[in-house]
C-alpha cells in the first residue's frame, strides 16, 4: 500500500469514528441516560483516551454531564421535553383555571353567608323555612 493510501484509509477510518461517536452522544440524550465519558465510549466502542482528545467530543460531552448532574430528577428525553411555548400555554391554562376556580370561591363564600344569615333571622312569616331554596342561593 501506498503512503497517500495509508493517509486516506487512516483518515476515513477517523471521520467513521467521529460520527460513531457523535450519534452515540445524540442517542444517549435522546434517551436520557446519563452522558459520561465511560458511557459514550462503552457505546460507542471507541477508548476514553480518544473521547478526551477530541475537543468538540469532549466539550459536548461535558455540558451534557453538567445538564445531567444538575436535574434532580432522572433526565428527560429529549423527544419529550417541553418546549418554552408549551409551557408557556399550560401555564396560561393554569392562570385561567386558578381565575375561574377563585370566581366561584367567592360566589359560593357568598351564597354560603346569605343562607347563613337567613337561618339565623327569625322567620318573618309562619311558613317561611329556616334554610333558603336552593334556586335562590344562585348568583
Amino acid at each position: 500500500m501506498r503512503p497517500d493510501a495509508l493517509a486516506a484509509a487512516a483518515a476515513r477510518r477517523h471521520e467513521l469514528t467521529r460520527a460513531k461517536a457523535i450519534q452515540t452522544l445524540r442517542e444517549l440524550d435522546r434517551a436520557g441516560t446519563p452522558v459520561t465519558f465511560a458511557s459514550v465510549a462503552a457505546a460507542a466502542a471507541v477508548s476514553r483516551s480518544w473521547l478526551y482528545s477530541q475537543p468538540d467530543i469532549r466539550a459536548e460531552i461535558e455540558r451534557l454531564r453538567q445538564a445531567t448532574c444538575r436535574s434532580p430528577s432522572p433526565p428527560i428525553p429529549a423527544g419529550q421535553r417541553a418546549s418554552d411555548s408549551s409551557l408557556r400555554t399550560r401555564l396560561e391554562a393554569a392562570l385561567e383555571r386558578n381565575r375561574a376556580l377563585s370566581e366561584d370561591n367567592q360566589r359560593l363564600k357568598r351564597q354560603l353567608g346569605l343562607a347563613l344569615g337567613q337561618r339565623r333571622s327569625p322567620p318573618s312569616t309562619g311558613t317561611a323555612s329556616p334554610l333558603p331554596e336552593r334556586s335562590s342561593l344562585e348568583p
